[in-house]
């Protein structure tokens, strides 16, 4: 067991210090302290030494340097059944520290305020809490470590049970704690510095850090176990319904991401990640019908997503069927009532863009780690490279199922025009059998392809491809071109009086 005697009290969330240093005083412990915590203490009158007490030397640089100092550092780390320590703590006249309680500079925080300077962000990090806390926490044994002030009550408990001690196992417990809060710590800042450098590459050495926000029910399936991470409050925040499984929380963010591509108000309509029906107009309802209607039997159980406040009429038509989420960034008067009938929906609003500058997948060994597929493609940029040239309004349409085409599994073949997609093909393992499920969907919704325009989100390996959409009726053809076959593409495109660009850009999804 550690008798606890004397104690170091830095923190800058202050919560509850005052009543735990109180109690300390109470219990016996002599109290150490700093700054701030100590004029609060002081004022509180809980009697507290000033660490330039114990240094014999001034907080200096604005308290940039206050605790690095041998009479603290040795005070924590001695290890006090090494008979050689504890001689030349005796020399040096230090007297061992039995407790450090430290909380960090609030970095997070201040980068999470909009417009923080880098200079702002760079004072709020935090020197000396760390080092104590690592060197406490590496001599867990004989020294207890604090970070986290929801512990000063089981603390004060174990203190009171074994008359003024705690033991190694708390000791041990308080200092794994330590070591994921300072790793974490640390992940924030690394994080926040990649992020303002202007090379939108991953770093050398990738360090990634989130806090559990909530235990999941389940995985993918029943009988995996699964837990969500990180600010998730931030971005998406639920307003009614069940908790959201694993699943749903994929498919809303694949919805999010494809619905703030458009500027034109516009619904999505996701299953399973892909999107099922994409479509925009002058009013959102307008929008949701025409996505709607690209598939009217894959959206029941699905996931709605719009990018403007949703209005009653929308909401009406939306609640024609079942569906899993229904996402918009804020909701008009009445509709909230209207839509949470539905027990069994889950509600959600869009709060802001994950700003997050990389894609991260777990695999065997390792992570793979990308910059995000934010590339956008302007009119001007297009390439045409058949005889016949596109349409001002197949044109139109090409750029908008370009941006739907780029969030549909490989390999992706979307049809439509240019504010709704009438036919999709995802996932498939050949292009041409992507095109062929499009227009096998297209006749089960009863939509003609007659005169529509056709996105892939890769190039076209062989003709074959093309040939398909061109006997669906396609007109015009959008895709990245680079095939080694591209000229025979091209050609059968002449051949059929079809107009083609290359983008030059591809955009893979697996």
């Amino acid at each position: 067991m550690l008798k606890i005697k004397r104690a170091l009290i830095s923190v800058s969330d202050k919560t509850g210090i005052v009543e735990f240093a109180s109690a300390l005083h109470a219990s016996g412990v002599e109290i150490i302290s700093t700054g701030g915590t100590h004029s609060l203490l002081s004022s509180n009158n809980i009697p507290a030494k000033q660490i330039s007490e114990i240094t014999g030397f001034p907080e200096i640089l604005d308290g940039r340097v206050k605790t690095l100092h041998p009479s603290v550092h040795a005070g924590l780390l001695a290890v006090m059944d090494n008979p050689d320590h504890r001689k030349q703590l005796e020399e040096h006249h230090i007297q061992p520290i039995d407790l450090v309680v430290v909380n960090l500079y609030p970095f997070e925080e201040t980068i999470a305020k909009p417009n923080v300077s880098l200079e702002e962000a760079i004072e709020n990090i935090d020197i000396g809490g760390p080092t104590m806390l690592r060197s406490a926490a590496k001599n867990y044994r004989f020294t207890a470590v604090i970070v986290n002030h929801s512990r000063y009550g089981s603390f004060l408990k174990e203190l009171n049970e074994h008359n003024g001690c705690v033991s190694e196992e708390a000791c041990f417990e308080l200092a794994r704690e330590v070591f994921q809060h300072t790793a974490h710590y640390d992940a924030a800042i690394s994080e926040y510095l990649s992020g303002t450098s202007k090379q939108n590459m991953p770093p050398p050495t990738f360090t990634y850090s989130s806090k559990k926000f909530a235990d999941l029910r389940y995985g993918e399936n029943p009988h995996q176990s699964a837990a969500l991470y990180g600010n998730y409050d931030e971005t998406l925040k639920k307003l009614h319904g069940k908790e959201l499984s694993f699943n749903n929380i994929i498919d809303a963010n694949a919805a999010v991401n494809l619905v703030e591509e458009f500027d034109a108000p516009t619904a999505v309509i996701i299953k399973h990640t892909n999107p099922c029906g994409v479509g925009s107009g002058a009013t959102l309802e307008e929008a949701y019908r025409k996505a709607f209607a690209t598939d009217t039997k894959a959206p029941f159980g699905g996931i709605i997503a719009v990018n403007r406040s949703l209005d009653m009429n929308a909401a009406a038509a939306m609640n024609e069927i079942f569906t899993e989420i229904i996402l918009a960034p804020s909701f008009e008067n009445g509709v909230l009532e209207f839509l949470m009938k539905k027990k069994d929906r889950r509600i959600v609003q869009i709060l802001k863009r994950n700003q997050h500058g990389f894609d991260i997948r777990s695999v065997s060994g390792g992570l793979l780690v990308q910059s995000k597929d934010s590339v956008q493609i302007s009119k001007e940029e297009l390439k045409i490279v058949t005889s016949r040239q596109p349409s001002p309004v197949e044109i139109e349409a090409m750029m908008f199922l370009w941006k739907v085409a780029k969030h549909v599994k490989s390999n992706a073949i979307v049809y439509g025009s240019a504010d709704r997609t009438l036919a999709v093909g995802a996932g498939q393992m050949s292009r041409i059998d992507s095109a062929k499920i499009a227009v096998w969907k297209s006749k089960e919704s009863n939509l003609s392809l007659v005169g529509s325009v056709v996105a892939s989100d890769a190039f076209f390996p062989f003709a074959d491809g093309l040939l398909e959409a061109v006997s669906a009726g396609a007109t015009a053809v959008i895709q990245p071109g680079g095939s080694i076959r591209d000229e025979e593409v091209i050609q059968a495109a002449n051949d059929h009086h079809i107009a083609m660009v290359f983008t030059g850009i591809r955009h893979f999804k697996h």
